[in-house]
C-alpha cells in the first residue's frame, strides 16, 4: 500500500490528465494541493492565482506570504499542514470560479481529502466553505467551528475563515482573521477531547 504522498501524487497525475475543467485552456498549469500528506489540518482556498499558476504551487503569492505570517502565529509551519483550492486551475484575471468549474474539480478536492484524511479542515474564504455548505454567509460562520458529516470522507470538523487576500486590502479584516487563526489550536485540542462520535453540539465546542 503506498503512502499518503505517494497517493496524492499518483492522484494529482490522474486528475491532470483527466480533469475536464475549461480553466485548463486558458491556464498555465495545474496547481494542486501542497503540504505535508499526514497533515492534522488542511486548508481550502478558492482557486490559484497568478503566481500560484506561473509556479504550479497554491499559496505562493502575497496571501500565502501572509498565510504564513498567520501560522506563525500558532506556532505553525507551512510543512506542516497541507494546501488546497476547491478549483485546481486559475481562473483567467483571477475572477471567482464558476460553478461548472468548482463542479468539475470537486472529485479531485474529495479524494485529496479522503487520502489525507485531517483532523480540522480550514475554509479560506465563502467559495471554499460554499462548496461544502452552500447556505451559510461567511460573515456569519467565520470563526466558528462547523460539525457534519460527509459521505465519503471521514472529516466532519470545519472551520470558515475569511480569505487571506481579502485581508490584504482591508486593515480590519487583517485583525479578525488573525484573531480566527489563534482560535484554530484551541478548536483542534477540543476536537480531540470530544472525540470522534458525530453526536458532539458546535455550540458546546464554539465555548
Amino acid at each position: 500500500m503506498p503512502d499518503k504522498k505517494e497517493q496524492l501524487q499518483n492522484l494529482n497525475k490522474k486528475w491532470i490528465e483527466e480533469c475536464e475543467c475549461e480553466l485548463k485552456k486558458t491556464a498555465t498549469q495545474a496547481v494542486p494541493g501542497d503540504g505535508n500528506a499526514n497533515a492534522e489540518i488542511v486548508f481550502i482556498g478558492e482557486a490559484p492565482g497568478r503566481s500560484e499558476d506561473l509556479q504550479g504551487r497554491p499559496f505562493v503569492g502575497a496571501a500565502g506570504k501572509f498565510l504564513e505570517e498567520m501560522l506563525s502565529l500558532i506556532n505553525l509551519k507551512r510543512e506542516e499542514i497541507y494546501i488546497t483550492n476547491i478549483v485546481k486551475y486559475r481562473p483567467p484575471n483571477n475572477r471567482d470560479p464558476l460553478p461548472e468549474e468548482k463542479s468539475a474539480c470537486r472529485e479531485w478536492l474529495l479524494e485529496e481529502l479522503k487520502i489525507i484524511s485531517p483532523k480540522l479542515i480550514i475554509f479560506l474564504g465563502r467559495h471554499a466553505m460554499n462548496n461544502f455548505f452552500p447556505a451559510l454567509s461567511i460573515s456569519q460562520a467565520h470563526g466558528k467551528l462547523l460539525i457534519k458529516p460527509f459521505k465519503g470522507m471521514s472529516t466532519k470538523y470545519f472551520f470558515p475563515l475569511y480569505h487571506p487576500a481579502a485581508a490584504l486590502y482591508d486593515g480590519s479584516m487583517r485583525e479578525v482573521l488573525k484573531e480566527d487563526f489563534k482560535k484554530i489550536p484551541k478548536v483542534l485540542k477540543k476536537i480531540s477531547v470530544y472525540g470522534v462520535p458525530y453526536n458532539n453540539d458546535a455550540r458546546t465546542l464554539n465555548k
